[in-house]
């Protein structure tokens, strides 16, 4: 943790000119990330019941886990987690992806399913984004069988998963094309890629291009803000104001853009590494408690199992 916060403050402090610097170090940062996230996850935590390998589709990355309470409640809010990694790595049985979430949200009488989705260079983010989409018109359908209700769903990701949640969110045509019911909100968990042209024709990190290309004509078809034409399900933008990206930037276009449409967005900064945004989630802290008082909002069933 102690490199990671160093090279955090050499990536905020780099001059304008030492763009070769900077790209050293947002590649040891990248890498050191996906190592720590890289953990796999083993629940032993009593009283939680889980099903693992779960396909919503017929390739090896379209999979989930499920992790719901024993004790046979019926009718449970259900939490759809989207793992990170530049989009071109992640697994959904990272520790920091579902141990604290599982650990908080489960024994409140929730479930949690967390989702891989195929990666670069498979697939692109657009076809990213549609895995994601029929994953959850699969949970909604699937839901019953954990004791769920696929009404009362939230979506939430991280990272490149929250820049394909928040795609998701704001495109009508890929919910549409993959027959999804309403959910209740979306929980996008600090990216930094909701404006994708703006993105691509200022400096960035290399990954972008590996994610995004080089041609302006496809940039609008994988941007959350430029796909954002009518009002959306409700959003909450977290962004760490730790990062020399400045990704609470482009969450604050974005979240205005969604309330200039008559959208319920809401932008909570956080002074937390883009790591932990993640994996503290699911602590006995104000940040879970902010994040969990948006998901409170969305419907009186959650709010009931929420810890005050």
């Amino acid at each position: 943790m102690r490199r990671y916060l160093l090279l955090m403050c050499l990536l905020a402090a780099a001059p304008a000119h030492a763009g070769w610097l900077t790209e050293r170090l947002a590649a040891r940062l990248e890498a050191q990330m996906q190592e720590q996230d890289a953990v796999p996850w083993r629940l032993r935590q009593p009283g939680i019941a889980t099903q693992a390998g779960l396909a919503y589709g017929a390739d090896a990355r379209q999979q989930m886990d499920a992790y719901w309470p024993q004790a046979g409640v019926q009718g449970m809010p259900v939490i759809v987690m989207v793992h990170g990694g530049a989009w071109r790595t992640g697994s959904r049985q990272s520790a920091a992806v579902v141990a604290a979430k599982v650990g908080r949200w489960v024994p409140q009488h929730m479930v949690l399913v967390s989702l891989d989705y195929r990666l670069l260079p498979q697939a692109a983010p657009l076809q990213q984004a549609q895995d994601v989409a029929a994953a959850l018109a699969w949970v909604q359908q699937q839901a019953p069988r954990w004791g769920g209700d696929g009404r009362k769903v939230v979506l939430m990701g991280h990272s490149a998963g929250a820049h394909l949640v928040a795609l998701l969110t704001a495109s009508r045509p890929l919910q549409q094309a993959a027959g999804l019911q309403p959910w209740l909100g979306t929980v996008a968990l600090d990216s930094a890629a909701y404006d994708v042209p703006a993105l691509m024709q200022r400096r960035h990190f290399r990954f972008y291009d590996q994610a995004f290309g080089a041609d302006p004509a496809g940039w609008p078809a994988v941007s959350p803000l430029a796909q954002l034409q009518q009002p959306m399900p409700p959003l909450l933008a977290v962004c760490s104001q730790q990062r020399p990206d400045k990704p609470c930037d482009e969450a604050s276009r974005f979240v205005a853009r969604a309330r200039q449409l008559g959208g319920r967005a809401e932008l909570l900064p956080v002074a937390r590494s883009h790591r932990d945004i993640n994996a503290t989630l699911g602590s006995d802290d104000g940040y879970t408690r902010a994040v969990e008082a948006f998901m409170a909002g969305l419907d009186p069933a959650l709010a009931s199992r929420l810890r005050p």
